[in-house]
């Protein structure tokens, strides 16, 4: 080896060497300053509280100083993109809802790519719940699917713009053969005002939306989407039971994180995020509040979900023609 190379190599060495130290205590420090979970939708609907439920008990049992941001706009695009620029430091996590995994079919030019973004759990999932207007003469979705077969298009569905429920209401109505009339609504607030005041006959949404209108008497519960009946509601059939053609749907809320944050800072948080969300307090609440079946999986698990669910409802969008408003 000549003098020149052996220098070079013993200076790249050195570097190394003093580097090393500095990563490992930045990685050692990362909890010590504020953390912020960015979540890409304003107060209120279910990531906000769900986020800030999780971030109430991370504090109780880890002492980290973490904040809450809302980040709304763009269907949760603009605070996914805040995410997914911030350093990959341990100091920002994104606290998505499941249409986030829809945004880069819907808009292929999104301002971030997925690659920005590293899946680290999904947090748990719970049903859609399709509720109907009180006094509409149905007392099961068969029902309304069989009124809609009889006049197509006349039956009005909300459901929000791009989501699940959007596509999911799609992937019914072809399967079954009926047609209703289906108004994609830009938040949950719209949604649900034209829903209470009888604007439109049905609903689609998740069991953490709807529940609090069906006990209050001012929704009625007609399906659930899920593999099986809701605990909150175990007298409603799922579509499946009443004899439709469909394949169970979920909503979901997950975690991400800034693509290159570092696996022992990603251990930790997936550690303590899991800890937190078994806390019986906490597992009780989701349970009692948005009928959530605690899911948890590792960040491959969670890779893999995602890149299944986008190849099934990305063939639905296409087949169906669908745009997201």
């Amino acid at each position: 080896m000549s003098v020149l190379r052996r220098r070079a190599v013993l200076a790249g060495s050195l570097v190394t060497t003093l580097g090393a130290p500095a990563i490992v205590q930045a990685q050692a420090d990362w909890s010590k300053g504020t953390i912020k979970f960015i979540v890409p939708f304003p107060p209120g609907g279910s990531t906000d509280p769900i986020a800030r439920i999780i971030q109430a008990k991370l504090i109780e049992t880890t002492g980290w100083n973490i904040v809450v941001d809302n980040k709304p706009g763009g269907s949760g695009v603009v605070g996914a993109t805040v995410a997914a620029k911030s350093p990959p430091d341990g100091s920002t996590w994104l606290v998505v809802f499941d249409n986030h995994i829809l945004n880069p079919i819907w808009t292929p030019a999104l301002p971030y790519k997925d690659a920005e973004l590293t899946p680290i759990t999904q947090i748990g999932r719970s049903a859609q719940g399709i509720c109907a207007y009180p006094t509409r003469p149905y007392n099961t979705f068969a029902e309304a699917a069989a009124a809609a077969k009889a006049q197509p298009g006349k039956i009005s569905v909300g459901a929000l713009a791009a989501s699940l429920a959007q596509i999911f209401l799609a992937f019914v109505q072809k399967e079954n053969g009926f047609e209703m009339n289906t108004i994609p609504y830009k938040g949950g607030g719209p949604l649900y005002q034209d829903a209470l005041a009888g604007v439109i006959d049905l609903s689609v949404s998740s069991l953490a939306n709807s529940m609090p209108h069906v006990k209050a008497n001012k929704l009625k519960l007609v399906a659930v989407t899920g593999e099986k009946r809701s605990r909150l509601m175990p007298d409603v059939p799922t579509l499946i039971e009443q004899g439709l053609k469909a394949m169970p749907s979920y909503a979901w809320w997950g975690l991400y994180a800034p693509a290159g944050t570092p696996k022992p800072i990603v251990d930790r948080m997936h550690a303590e995020v899991s800890k937190a969300v078994r806390a019986p307090d906490v597992t009780q609440k989701f349970v009692d509040l948005y009928d959530m079946e605690i899911v948890l999986n590792s960040p491959e698990q969670f890779a893999a979900f995602i890149t299944k669910e986008q190849e099934i409802w990305a063939k639905v969008i296409k087949d169906n023609s669908l745009k997201p408003e």
